[in-house]
């Protein structure tokens, strides 16, 4: 399929704001110094949280060709996933603005405030993994790993900045470092997983499937018309294999194996800010290739007819 960049944006930086919303509330709960160290990182992780969500939301718009009926989309949300995730981006990031301003007014973050920041993460993760996941005639997207990968970028990504921004506030950061690293090498065996998968998938049907003729030589010599139409520019990316494979090396460097390394010597440098920034800076591009070639790989159905012969 082709990928819109401004999906590719939306769902990279909304996962990292999960991310680090995770790895603050966790800290509010006891983790990384407690509630101390949460509040010391505080309002600098909140606000980085509703920026990293506005701009995701406002990407959002920019595929949509009519952005002024956006509203609508809400209106199924009893069955259609993309609707909950219309509902449940804008409740996660309502209850990262109400935490920021009650740290701000009190000097507080209430245990409560930190449960219901991790349960807006969960709602949104599952929401925005189902819109693909429930697809079940893409069978690249349709398997358990699809969710689990989502949350596991966002969770490595978000503990990456989370290790950064401690850094940067001169808090300890061990402990906080080590979660982002193994974290950053469960997602990548979780997308290697969905990888091994793929590459294992047999095309379902046939060209005689297609058209109910049982002859076992059926050639297709032309897809119809010689101009572009929607089903090319929507459902086809208009890459060739290699290219494929190459942004499958890239994101599988830059997303994972180059941010472990550079992770690790932050661990055990005197001045780790550095290490994680530049971690932080590397997965995110590679990430954003990881979610490239997650729509591109995929092999919809009616590319069997309409980018078979060309």
């Amino acid at each position: 399929m082709r990928p819109a960049w401004s999906v590719l944006l939306l769902t990279t930086l909304i996962g990292c704001a999960q991310g680090l919303a995770v790895a603050l509330a966790l800290a509010v709960l006891g983790l990384f110094g407690g509630p101390v160290a949460a509040l010391t990182v505080g309002r600098a992780g909140l606000a980085l949280i509703l920026a990293l969500g506005v701009v995701a939301l406002i990407a959002s718009f920019l595929h949509l060709g009519r952005p002024e009926r956006a509203w609508r989309a809400v209106a199924m949300w009893r069955t259609s996933w993309l609707s909950r995730e219309v509902i449940a981006l804008p409740a996660f990031l309502g209850v990262a603005a109400l935490t920021l301003l009650w740290t701000g007014l009190t000097h507080t973050w209430p245990s409560w405030l930190a449960l219901a920041l991790l349960l807006a993460c969960g709602v949104l993760w599952l929401s925005t993994a189902m819109i693909y996941a429930c697809l079940r005639f893409i069978r690249e997207w349709a398997t358990p790993l699809t969710a689990l990968n989502f949350v596991l970028m966002g969770l490595a990504s978000g503990f990456v900045l989370a290790a950064a921004l401690f850094a940067f506030l001169g808090l300890a950061v061990g402990e906080i470092a080590t979660w982002a690293l193994v974290l950053t090498l469960l997602a990548f065996f979780g997308r290697m997983a969905a990888l091994l998968r793929t590459a294992r998938l047999v095309p379902a049907g046939s060209a005689q499937s297609a058209i109910g003729v049982r002859s076992g030589h059926i050639v297709q010599i032309s897809r119809g018309f010689t101009a572009g139409s929607f089903n090319l520019r929507e459902f086809f990316h208009g890459q060739g294999g290699t290219v494929l494979r190459r942004v499958q090396g890239v994101f599988l460097l830059m997303g994972f194996l180059l941010p472990l390394g550079l992770i690790g010597a932050g661990i055990g440098a005197n001045e780790p800010l550095a290490w994680f920034v530049v971690a932080w800076l590397t997965q995110m591009s590679g990430l954003i290739a990881e979610r490239w070639h997650f729509f591109a790989q995929v092999s919809h159905a009616q590319n069997r007819y309409y980018a078979a012969a060309h």
